[in-house]
């Protein structure tokens, strides 16, 4: 296993699809990092997507369309001994290449275990105070259960990713199922500095709604029901 360190590469992977709105920042702020790779796997957006991102630094990469399969397979191309999976509309916080090599680099003589994978602190991007309820049930969430969510930027060192076998490639719950498998691992650290992640969803569905059919999605995995009518009924 290649043993990580400050000077470890990391490959970001950001699976998207119609993201025009978003991508030009979210390039904008990682493209240029030193040790950093980002690739973009589209997963047939029909809009300004991918000329958008063939204007930066950047390895774009197409694929048939799923978010699980499109990670799966930036995750394949990547070179980085770092593998961190970023949503298309979320922002990554100043600084965090340090934070994600300091958090995966092996400890020093009887300094506690090194964490198995880790995660960002969610903050939502709009003032109003319902979504500071939100983020502090998120923080509650990843810090209390080990349960962090793909909004909020999982990242682990690419050998455990491929040791793992990858996402499954299933419609929905893709993070969710694959922070259980690390579950058993060892411990995933929730870091103490927010990625940025877009309001949309809540401000289309609304917040209260939203809340409410992610946690039946969440019930029906765990339940047995099939990803792929958790999807439709999700896409409903």
């Amino acid at each position: 296993m290649t043993k990580l360190g400050f000077g470890s590469k990391i490959s970001i992977v950001i699976p998207a699809l119609n993201e025009a709105g978003s991508i030009f920042q979210v390039l904008d702020t990682i493209h240029t990092l030193p040790n950093v790779e980002v690739i973009l796997v589209d997963g047939g957006s029909s809009d300004n997507t991918v000329s958008i991102a063939k204007g930066f630094d950047v390895t774009v990469i197409s694929s048939a369309k799923g978010r699980a399969r499109q990670m799966n397979v930036g995750a394949k191309a990547a070179t980085g001994e770092i593998l961190l999976f970023l949503h298309a509309d979320t922002l990554l916080p100043l600084g965090f290449e340090t934070k994600v090599r300091a958090t995966l680099q092996p400890p020093l003589v009887g300094e506690k275990p090194v964490p198995v994978a880790g995660a960002f602190t969610l903050h939502i991007d709009a003032p109003q105070q319902r979504f500071r309820w939100i983020e502090q049930l998120v923080a509650w969430r990843s810090q209390s259960r080990q349960m962090p969510y793909g909004d909020q930027a999982i990242f682990l060192s690419a050998a455990t990713f491929r040791d793992l076998g990858g996402f499954k490639e299933i419609p929905i719950m893709e993070d969710f199922e694959l922070i259980r498998r690390l579950q058993g691992l060892g411990q995933i650290d929730i870091l103490d500095a927010p990625v940025v992640t877009s309001a949309r969803r809540w401000l289309t569905r609304g917040v209260l709604q939203t809340t409410l059919i992610n946690q039946a999605i969440v019930a029906g995995y765990l339940m047995g029901v099939s990803p792929a009518k958790l999807a439709n009924w999700y896409r409903r």
